[in-house]
């Protein structure tokens, strides 16, 4: 099982980040990444603030935020979208331009960088 923690709605700052979000363009997707665990698993054992980072710096599972308006827009390449606002993606690790608003970490990446959409995040973990 996973150390991560599926992104929750928080009414209070929903808002505010929603304003703050960049939107993307052309064939970009935004991806927010999920909180990592200050343990491991369901023991009381603290991760390092290296290992919390490395979390968060490696993820390969981000939840679909926005797409650009030619996101899965080329015919040739793409029969029909790999992924739509609300999956649950997986893609690789160093994908994307990283950024942070508030507490929450997001990938912008190339619509052709989503590996595989995933029913359910808490069931995949990073390989070490």
């Amino acid at each position: 099982m996973s150390d991560l923690k599926i992104v929750q709605k928080d009414p209070e700052n929903e808002k505010e980040l929603e304003e703050g979000l960049p939107r993307p363009v052309g064939y970009r997707i935004l991806v927010a990444l999920p909180k990592v665990e200050e343990t491991f698993g369901d023991s009381r054992i603290i991760k390092s603030s290296k290992e919390q980072h490395l979390d968060h710096v490696l993820s390969t599972i981000g939840l679909v935020i926005d797409m650009g308006t030619e996101a899965y827009s080329d015919k040739e390449r793409f029969d029909t979208p790999w992924c739509k606002e609300g999956d649950y993606v997986m893609f690789r690790a160093n994908t994307g331009t990283r950024f942070k608003i508030g507490d929450t970490e997001f990938r912008l990446m190339n619509d052709d960088s989503v590996e595989a959409v995933v029913p359910d995040p808490r069931a995949v973990a990073r390989a070490s």
